[in-house]
């Protein structure tokens, strides 16, 4: 006869079930955003974009781009976050049940933290390159020697230590929490900068791929996030990685070539 399940174990379930359609409502709400501004920016332009065509104070504006990264990096990033959130929350729990749905989002709130700076910068990166022209209106690198440069750059870095060992503790996060844990709200938020920055250390040269084939290119988002969440999920996410690596190289080579 089956054993029944116990009542510590039934919560477990269904605090996993709790935290993945939390996970997945934050998700949905992102790309709810990104989709119809994208398809918008590359059709009448009278929608969800059309505030990037219209002449606004450079604040604004400013503003407007940072909280269209901030949102695209969070749906971009979110699903490759949930496992460790996940075992996270378990080891909470073995420790102190109470506490474990308030340091969960506690850990969450550190690991977009980390990724809403990131979005600062590549907002900064982006109006200097606008003021540059070296982006066109629809936010892409102008000229094969600039997209080629980056192209090259995200792959040589793909193949570098660094990235190596960013990529091993993200695939890792029994290791990443038996190394980092600590009890306690303040060390969640602290535990989750600290996934944060390694994961920006993992992905950062992937996301400035988008100012090659477009910010708001949704093929290019969506096969960002798609190879993201396999690098870090899948059992061949490093030898993919690496091989993305010469991919990216040999794309780079070409674009320079041409």
């Amino acid at each position: 006869m089956p054993v029944p399940d116990t009542t510590v174990e039934v919560l477990l379930r269904r605090e996993r079930l709790w935290i993945l359609m939390g996970l997945a409502a934050a998700c949905l709400m992102c790309w709810a955003w990104i989709v119809p501004m994208a398809l918008d920016m590359y059709g009448p332009m009278h929608g969800a974009s059309s505030w990037l065509m219209t002449d606004m104070q450079p604040a604004r504006h400013g503003t407007l781009l940072f909280a269209m990264w901030t949102v695209m990096m969070a749906g971009m990033m979110l699903p490759s976050a949930a496992p460790t959130l996940l075992l996270y929350t378990m080891v909470v729990r073995s420790h102190d049940a109470t506490h474990a749905p308030l340091r969960a989002y506690s850990f969450l709130a550190g690991y977009l933290l980390v990724w809403t700076a990131f979005s600062l910068a590549v907002t900064l990166l982006q109006l200097l390159l606008g003021a540059r022209l070296y982006l066109s209106p629809m936010m892409q690198l102008r000229g094969q020697v600039l997209s080629g440069a980056l192209v090259l750059l995200a792959g040589a870095y793909q193949l570098t230590p660094v990235k190596g060992s960013c990529l091993t503790t993200c695939r890792t996060p029994a290791a990443f929490l038996a190394r980092y844990y600590r009890p306690g709200n303040r060390a969640a938020f602290s535990l989750g900068l600290r996934h944060g920055a390694w994961c920006v250390g993992c992905c950062w040269a992937l996301m400035l791929l988008l100012f090659v084939a477009g910010v708001m290119n949704l093929v290019a988002i969506a096969a960002i996030t798609v190879f993201v969440l396999l690098e870090k999920s899948m059992p061949f996410g490093a030898q993919g990685g690496r091989l993305s690596g010469l991919l990216l190289i040999a794309c780079g080579t070409l674009l320079l070539l041409r």
